[in-house]
């Protein structure tokens, strides 16, 4: 096994230690943060630069296999979700959030299995994918750091940095969702024909 898919199994073995963190119960907050929060944060970051790492990797060093190209996108789907879910478990986020980037994701996965079916058409990444991915990582990061809940630095009761950040944190999980939404239409755009009988 490459080192590539090697990172990429040790990106999904992170998931459940993230998901077992809160029944812990370890005490403590610093900075006003409980330490539950940072480090379920830190094992994401961690996890979040093995996807950028392994990625680069594979295509730098000609490493790029089957085996990865399959396990790469389920782990990284994984991952997202298991951290979104984490937060609307805490409260800090609506459950309509991850259910959009579930849904999406439902979507786009049954197009790639027809696409296989049919000569493996490939859609490319657009900028909406793009953008999905590097707000829903700060979003993410951003949401375990903040003290405050979704959508609270418009209400009232929050300020100085603790305002700034929950208010980061809100606008790049809007952003995210926004993109997640328009990924999946130019996603079924881009490969709409392959609904077409032949």
């Amino acid at each position: 096994m490459n080192l590539p898919n090697k990172l990429t199994i040790l990106r999904i073995i992170l998931v459940p230690i993230m998901v077992i963190i809160p029944y812990l119960n370890i005490q403590g907050k610093f900075l006003g943060i409980p330490i539950t929060f940072l480090i379920i944060d830190l094992i994401f970051i961690i996890a979040s630069i093995t996807d950028k790492l392994d990625g680069s990797i594979a295509r730098s060093r000609n490493l790029v296999t089957t085996f990865g190209k399959f396990l790469d996108p389920i782990a990284d789907k994984i991952l997202v979700l298991a951290a979104l879910m984490l937060l609307v478990d805490f409260g800090k986020i609506p459950v309509w959030i991850p259910v959009i980037v579930l849904f999406r994701e439902f979507i786009v996965s049954g197009y790639r299995l027809i696409a296989s079916q049919n000569g493996g058409k490939v859609i490319a990444a657009s900028v909406w994918g793009k953008l999905k991915t590097v707000t829903q990582m700060i979003a993410i990061i951003l949401s375990y750091i903040d003290i405050g809940v979704f959508f609270e630095c418009f209400k009232g009761g929050l300020s100085g940095i603790r305002l700034v950040i929950n208010f980061l944190a809100t606008i790049m999980m809007l952003i995210s969702v926004v993109a997640t939404i328009f990924s999946g239409v130019d996603y079924l755009k881009g490969s709409k024909d392959l609904l077409k009988d032949k």
